[in-house]
């Protein structure tokens, strides 16, 4: 009896452990460039309950205690203007559906701009917009404008393509 009931409270812990796991996402391909990619990417998740961030190169890792908060975590790094694809369906970063409209001109903001590297980062990934003439892109900006013909999902396949995010207007 007392094994029945020694193997009982064994098999309850190890349910409660199974159950209590972790949900892991990681997102790859994410710009980080320097320390302050670094810290903006963990500070932009430092709010969401139970969860930890760590970000090692171009992939950032995290670890929650539920899926929710996991996904609670990945959009608040995209809205601090980072962006990486997602190794799992747990929790992902979608580019905008925006409807493939003509633009002359457009606001690029909530980006992460803290370095010439991010700068240097986002000129690059615009010029390789077609139709893209003109860009106020600068160190240290939270936002910028772009020139020329072109469309929204061209300008935002482009910018997370380079591991960015951002709102354009």
């Amino acid at each position: 009896m007392k094994t029945s009931l020694i193997l009982l409270a064994a098999l309850s812990l190890i349910t409660s452990a199974v159950q209590a796991a972790d949900t892991v996402v990681t997102l790859s391909g994410v710009h980080n460039c320097c320390k302050g990619c670094t810290n903006g990417i963990i500070k932009a998740a430092a709010g969401v309950k139970d969860t930890t961030v760590t970000a090692e190169g171009k992939t950032v890792t995290i670890t929650s205690k539920s899926k929710a908060n996991a996904k609670k975590a990945v959009e608040a790094i995209v809205a601090a203007g980072y962006y990486g694809t997602s190794d799992e369906e747990k929790a992902s970063t979608t580019a905008s559906s925006a409807a493939p409209k003509k633009l002359t001109e457009a606001t690029v903001s909530s980006v992460h701009l803290c370095c010439q590297k991010c700068a240097n980062a986002m000129i690059e990934a615009v010029k390789t917009v077609p139709g893209i003439t003109e860009n106020t892109v600068a160190s240290k900006a939270s936002s910028f404008t772009v020139k020329g013909d072109f469309t929204e999902a061209e300008l935002t396949a482009a910018l997370n393509k380079a591991g960015f995010a951002a709102s354009i207007k």
